[in-house]
């Protein structure tokens, strides 16, 4: 019995060490308070572009050993708690952005942690008067009965981003229907092609990047106008200021055109109005 559960190891083994020789990345993820379905979701989103599977540590552990893959000992520190294993040609960054984006607001439990500030909005709860009345106000609520139902009186956080949802709290986001924290895998890291990439490098600010890129080109098209550089994308501004500029010196000239000539006579008639000013004076 014992050879046969050995043979089995090494089979398990063996297999890993193919699906790792396969694929370029591997993807290591927390699988503590996963759902099931949740799991399975991101299966549908990666198929075709992922294997994610759930092995014992110890398995993979060895697999990594028998391969002699760079990085082998700081790889294995990732390889600890209950795991989720993605393995993928994707680009880490991207795998990072699919797996974020397929997490959900769930109900806390006790002991989870909030994902952002959590904040309880000013009216009808829903609720009848009763025992709730004191649950409400022992976690910063302020409430009246109002038409047989208990209303929040003022917006209210009651946990900010990060804190411990306690056993007084989690009962109230439940009967309010609040969802207060995210629900999903939580990658701890990607190993690609022998390089170790933490989750906290492979988490993009989409929207700063946005924002970043789009101050660059203002100033960057700022620049072409003043240097005077012709390009697709400021050739009409560069004529626009080049006919205003040539317009305000044909004026100031003094040259008659079908263009200056309103502006020219105005000019005229201002001087004029100034001049006999200055002569009635």
């Amino acid at each position: 019995m014992e050879r046969k559960v050995l043979r089995q190891k090494a089979e398990n083994v063996k297999e890993i060490r193919t699906v790792i020789q396969k694929y370029q990345s591997i993807g290591i993820a927390n699988l503590q308070k996963v759902r099931s379905t949740q799991l399975q979701e991101l299966r549908k989103k990666l198929r075709g572009t992922a294997q994610i599977r759930v092995i014992k540590n110890s398995l993979i552990e060895r697999a990594i050993s028998e391969q002699q893959v760079p990085n082998t000992e700081k790889l294995k520190e990732y390889v600890k708690g209950s795991n989720v294993y993605i393995f993928t040609d994707l680009n880490p960054f991207k795998l990072a952005r699919l797996i974020e984006k397929s997490k959900v607001r769930a109900i806390a439990k006790v002991g989870d942690v909030a994902f952002e500030d959590v904040l309880v909005p000013a009216g009808n709860t829903g609720l009848p008067p009763g025992p709730v009345i004191s649950q409400l106000g022992s976690v910063g609520l302020q409430t009246r009965i109002e038409s047989g139902s208990v209303w929040v009186n003022r917006d209210t956080v009651v946990a900010k981003k990060g804190d411990v949802i306690n056993e007084s709290l989690a009962p109230i986001l439940s009967k309010l229907g609040i969802k207060a924290v995210e629900a999903g895998i939580a990658l701890k890291m990607v190993y690609d092609g022998g390089t170790i990439i933490p989750w906290e490098q492979l988490k993009l600010d989409i929207d700063g990047f946005k924002q970043s890129l789009s101050e660059a080109y203002a100033e960057a098209f700022k620049l072409s106008l003043s240097a005077a550089v012709p390009l697709p994308e400021n050739i009409a501004a560069l004529v626009q200021a080049a006919a205003l500029e040539a317009r305000n010196l044909a004026v100031g000239a003094g040259v008659v055109s079908k263009e200056t000539i309103g502006d020219l006579v105005r000019k005229a008639h201002s001087e004029a109005t100034a001049l006999s000013t200055k002569v009635a004076g």
